[in-house]
């Protein structure tokens, strides 16, 4: 393995499989994995009850943990795998509540300017992974893992979260950038395709084809 400890992120929309792609890439590679916080989530049900209500709470809470979570992999002597990165936070959902209207100007501004003070002290990854999905494929998968405050999400948001998604990614300039077209892939049953993926991974990251 590399003499330096890697930090890989997996990006991409509710239900595009992020949290199982780290897994299994954490199996394969001994990477340690971070998941996203949900089902110790204080403040999520509350959300999709009523978003305006609870949308500042809630990107706080995810900011505050994930700025942590960062911290922690970056001074870390073990390579990690993130599921969802701190960036997705205030790229996409703070920045889409704000766009429908569910959190105010006010809390928005102080929020983006709490996010850029936090992302002065933060290394970023060495590798972005963006698992690309369309609609039917998230809803699908949503469906599938039934969590309960999942149900209720409309294919709207899914939409415009996709779109942000897409704006997000041509922009990104961080550092090296791995899109996984992921509606014909299983990689979770499917050894095939998580083979596929693991080779491309592996493409995208000279760090570890030097210590082969």
């Amino acid at each position: 393995m590399p003499s330096q400890p890697l930090f890989v992120a997996v990006a991409g929309n509710i239900g595009a499989g992020k949290s199982s792609l780290a897994r299994l890439l954490g199996e394969r590679f001994n990477w340690k994995p971070y998941f996203e916080s949900v089902d110790d989530n204080p403040y999520l049900s509350d959300f999709y009850g009523d978003m305006s209500r609870w949308s500042f709470h809630l990107q706080i809470y995810f900011l505050a943990n994930r700025f942590k979570c960062h911290k922690e992999i970056v001074e870390s002597s073990q390579s990690v795998i993130q599921d969802r990165s701190i960036y997705e936070d205030a790229e996409i959902f703070a920045h889409n509540l704000y766009d429908i209207g569910k959190m105010t100007e006010r809390d928005y501004t102080n929020y983006v300017s709490l996010f850029h003070v936090m992302m002065e002290y933060l290394k970023p990854p060495d590798l972005m992974i963006y698992l690309r999905a369309n609609i039917d494929t998230l809803v699908k998968q949503i469906s599938k893992r039934g969590r309960d405050f999942e149900q209720g999400i409309q294919r709207s948001y899914l939409e415009t979260l996709n779109a942000l998604y897409e704006d997000w990614i041509q922009r990104y300039k961080l550092g090296p950038l791995l899109i996984i077209e992921s509606d014909n892939l299983d990689f979770v049953n499917n050894k095939n395709d998580l083979d596929y993926i693991l080779a491309t991974v592996k493409d995208h990251l000279p760090q570890m084809q030097l210590f082969e």
